[in-house]
């Protein structure tokens, strides 16, 4: 048994992948009389929807298939290697349950050893080897393919990337070290660091293409079979594969300079994972593979016995499992058909639900408002935004006539909902508006509609209260921007029944939303737990502390954006609203801030102006700006609103607002937009001890985003 095999079967023992991937080798005659060919398809075995991964048994069974191609190409019998994967799925990468089981750093360093191991195997072979990317590829999917002599990709592959910083990784078999070599250090620093930070940007087939990853782009039809008529033609030396000289001067030493400026804005070196990365790209502008391959093998160990992967991939976890299965959702089959979506209002908010609707159901739509002039606006925003979707070639044309026929504007809420299934209202944050709009829609639309409310902050129960019929009456609160945020809290009034409840589940799920079932309570999630935050911020800001200061002090929590910038997408006026909620509700923890008070009042869209390019106080704020004499340093500050957040949330998960501390950093993943390296909040509020600080406990068990024990 070779080195690399008892290497695999060791960490095998440690922890068996969750599933097996396989690599057939089937032969196979090459057109033009180009000779025999071998060709490795990995597959998992499952249907096409399940992607292929990478773990020690996986490893082991694509090191047993070249071991066999090894031999062949060794005596003459092959004059080529391929590998593929089934259909629509190339590989994923690395098997992250069995990555999750490590303990400690030698076990750690085995599985980055074992995957270089096999994957270099390639490179070696006495023949060319080509990787045919077929489908999805990520992580180690990408890197097999890396370690070939060639490659192509498909049109229509719907997903590329190299994750691995986004979870706290680094690409760690052959990534840092071989796609700067393949196509430059700045597209490398795109695809590894850029897209990673941006919540995990997705390439598809045709920029694999343009980047240089691919030599050859094909159509997804019948993409293997011209991936090996084109593989005939480079072995037969009818067509030469050129590329591009790379740039190892000033422009690599650039592009690392501009990694880190990426890195420095998304996380402010909170976590480490970017900068071993750039690191490693750096060191490979002498093009030594295998001191960047030792390089990849440490930091993956070190980043894998580290707390921000542990986090990382708990926050994937909950992204991907817990998202599917909403704890406490009623029995599905409860759900009733939606046919037809009523939208209450038409101004921006109501007519991006109402394209989401559309687009997602495909059912008429029907808006109304006050006025004509108001429906007819709401109205041509949707067929603006599905002109759009035309332009780019999302959809054709036959579906945008379609799209646009679904959708309507009427004054009248009979003529509009009398035979809707499902009512949502978008109008003014007033809870005697919405109790006026639910009651003229319950007046009108059948028994069994759904009568859902987009609030943030009001109580559903008390909207519902007047109604005869308030059991199907139901929260329904989505985030700005409405189409590229996940998350939909669902909120269950007193009497909402299952029924209700089971058909807004049902009906998130066709929208493709990340629900999370809350209770009736102020402000629910997010925004309960971003107003204590940014409220804190705000006294220490009232009491003295300088703005520079206050913003700065929760840099290293690595937040999309800061406090105060926040508060400006969200705007002032409606932080300041939910701020009186919440007063009202809670005032002993949550103030109302007089300055922010002061701001809304003169009209300011926020705290800052852009004038030079970048943020600054503006002096017509600054004015307006009543500070104590209490100076905080950053440290404190910190630890204040830290305190302040973990308080709330122990106060959150007592009342049952949510289930279990996981759904309040689903929340925050997919509705503030939290760092994945965070784990949404309480991983890392028990990492840094404040949550036993604050509460006297952790909010998850030990080993939960987390090294075990």
């Amino acid at each position: 048994m070779s080195t690399t095999a008892k290497l695999l079967k060791g960490a095998a023992e440690l922890f068996p992948d969750e599933v097996v991937t396989s690599a057939h080798v089937r032969h196979l005659d090459l057109p033009a009389g180009a000779g025999r060919f071998a060709l490795i398809t990995l597959d998992n075995g499952l249907d096409h929807t399940k992607p292929t991964t990478f773990g020690p048994q996986s490893l082991g069974n694509l090191n047993a298939a070249v071991d066999q191609v090894e031999k062949e190409a060794a005596e003459g019998a092959i004059v080529g290697v391929g590998i593929t994967g089934k259909p629509f799925i190339f590989a994923v990468g690395a098997d992250l349950k069995g990555v999750e089981l490590l303990k400690n750093h030698a076990d750690a360093l085995a599985i980055g050893k074992g995957g270089h191991d096999v994957f270099r195997r390639l490179a070696g072979l006495a023949v060319p080897t080509f990787a045919y990317y077929n489908g999805a590829a990520m992580g180690g999917g990408v890197e097999v393919g890396l370690h070939c002599t060639y490659r192509t990709v498909s049109k229509a592959v719907p997903a590329f990337s190299l994750p691995e910083v986004f979870l706290g990784l680094v690409p760690g078999w052959g990534g840092c070290a071989l796609l700067p070599n393949l196509i430059g250090a700045d597209r490398a620093v795109s695809v590894i660091i850029e897209n990673s930070l941006n919540q995990n940007r997705q390439l598809k087939g045709k920029q694999v293409f343009e980047l240089g990853i691919a030599d050859a782009l094909f159509e997804g039809a019948d993409f293997l079979e011209r991936s090996l008529t084109w593989t005939a033609d480079v072995l037969n030396g009818t067509l030469t594969v050129e590329r591009p000289e790379i740039d190892r001067g000033d422009a690599w030493d650039q592009a690392v300079a501009r990694g880190r400026a990426v890195a420095d804005s998304k996380v402010h070196g909170a976590a480490p994972a970017a900068y071993r990365a750039l690191d490693i790209i750096a060191a490979a502008k002498d093009g030594d593979l295998g001191a960047g391959f030792d390089a990849e093998d440490q930091a993956l160990a070190d980043l894998i016995m580290g707390g921000e992967l542990r986090a990382g991939l708990y926050s994937f976890n909950l992204v991907q499992k817990r998202a599917k299965r909403p704890a406490g959702a009623p029995d599905k089959n409860l759900a009733r058909p939606v046919t037809k979506v009523g939208v209450v209002g038409a101004g921006l908010m109501a007519s991006q639900l109402a394209l989401l609707f559309l687009r997602r159901l495909e059912v008429p739509v029907v808006l109304t408002d006050i006025d004509q002039e108001r429906v007819d606006k709401g109205v041509g925003y949707v067929h603006a935004e599905i002109d759009k979707l035309l332009g780019k070639g999302r959809i054709n044309q036959d579906k945008a006539n379609r799209l646009k026929a679904l959708v309507s504007g009427v004054l009248d809420k009979a003529e509009g909902f009398s035979d809707a299934d499902f009512v949502i209202e978008a109008v003014f944050e007033e809870i005697g508006v919405k109790q006026q709009v639910f009651a003229e829609v319950e007046a009108v639309a059948p028994a069994h509609a759904i009568l859902a409310t987009n609030t943030s902050s009001l109580s559903v129960t008390e909207m519902a209260s007047k109604l005869k019929h308030p059991e199907r009456v139901v929260g329904f609160h989505f985030f700005n921007p409405v189409a590229i945020l996940p998350l939909l809290e669902i909120v269950r009034g007193e009497k909402t029944d299952d029924a209700s409840l089971a058909t807004a589940f049902a009906v998130a799920r066709k929208l493709r939303k990340t629900a999370v079932l809350v209770k009736d309570a102020p402000a629910f999630v997010v925004n309960r737990i971003l107003t204590r935050f940014m409220g804190e911020i705000q006294n220490v800001i009232d009491e003295g502390t300088p703005v520079e200061t206050a913003e700065k002090a929760v840099e290293p929590l690595g937040l999309p954006m800061s406090p105060l910038v926040l508060l400006e997408l969200v705007g002032p006026a409606i932080g300041l609203h939910v701020s009186e909620t919440l007063n009202r509700a809670f005032p002993e923890r949550f103030t109302v801030s007089e300055n922010l008070a002061a701001v809304v009042k003169a009209g300011k869209r926020g705290f800052y102006v852009y004038d030079s390019g970048k943020p600054e106080l503006d002096p017509e704020v600054a004015a307006l700006l009543k500070q104590g004499d209490v100076v905080l340093t950053e440290q404190q500050v910190r630890d204040r609103v830290l305190d302040a957040v973990a308080q709330e949330i122990g106060l959150m998960l007592d009342e049952g607002v949510v289930a279990e501390a996981q759904d309040i950093d689903l929340c925050l993943i997919t509705g503030a937009g939290w760092p994945f390296h965070l784990g949404g909040i309480t991983p890392y509020l028990d990492r840094e001890g404040v949550s036993e600080r604050v509460t006297g406990k952790r909010f998850l068990t030990p080993g939960a985003a987390s090294v075990p024990a």
